[in-house]
């Protein structure tokens, strides 16, 4: 039987190390490594900002948005919508909800929109001294076209789903400013 020397370990344990360390460092090592997103580049935040006051008179309204950007011409997006008004003594609402926007550029100044909201309405009145409440959910869907300039478009849009005795809104025809950044 062979004796086994200190000399003998060093050697195995030396071939050891210096056979398996280039696997080790080489796996370690992503040939090919992923190529980093650019999701974000495409995509622009931006909305919509209201504020009316006057004589016993309050309207706010917060919209953020933030639309995708698959090339020059076409853009998809999401927003929320908050609004509350109050007519003192008569009137407070409440509207709540988001939508869905398609944007198409067939000409850099020239912007055309479909955009789909759904919000949820809570109306207080007040008559005689008596509450009356109306809660419901209001589906609008809108067709837009608007004039482009940077990232400011004005326009009008029309509510293609207009029910004059949801008053809402009061007409199915509309202004709006929309700005991405």
């Amino acid at each position: 039987m062979r004796k086994i020397t200190f000399k003998t370990l060093t050697k195995v344990f030396l071939v050891l190390v210096f056979s398996t360390t280039p696997s080790l460092v080489l796996s370690q090592v992503n040939p090919s490594p992923k190529p980093k997103s650019d999701f974000w580049n495409h995509v622009q935040f931006g909305g919509g900002f209201g504020l009316a006051l006057g004589s016993d008179y309050t309207n706010i309204t917060v919209a953020p948005s933030a639309v995708y950007n698959f090339n020059e011409k076409f853009a998809f997006g999401t927003a929320l919508q908050y609004s509350y008004i109050d007519q003192e003594n008569f009137y407070k609402s409440n509207v709540f909800g988001g939508s869905l926007i398609g944007l198409f550029n067939p000409l850099p100044q020239i912007q055309l929109s479909l955009e789909l909201e759904e919000v949820n309405v809570s109306n207080t009145y007040q008559d005689f001294g008596e509450d009356y409440k109306d809660n419901f959910w209001y589906t609008g869907l809108y067709v837009g076209a608007g004039y482009r300039t940077n990232n400011v478009t004005i326009g009008f849009r029309y509510n293609l789903l207009f029910d004059q005795d949801i008053d809402l809104y009061g007409q199915a025809f509309m202004p709006f400013v929309r700005a991405y950044f």
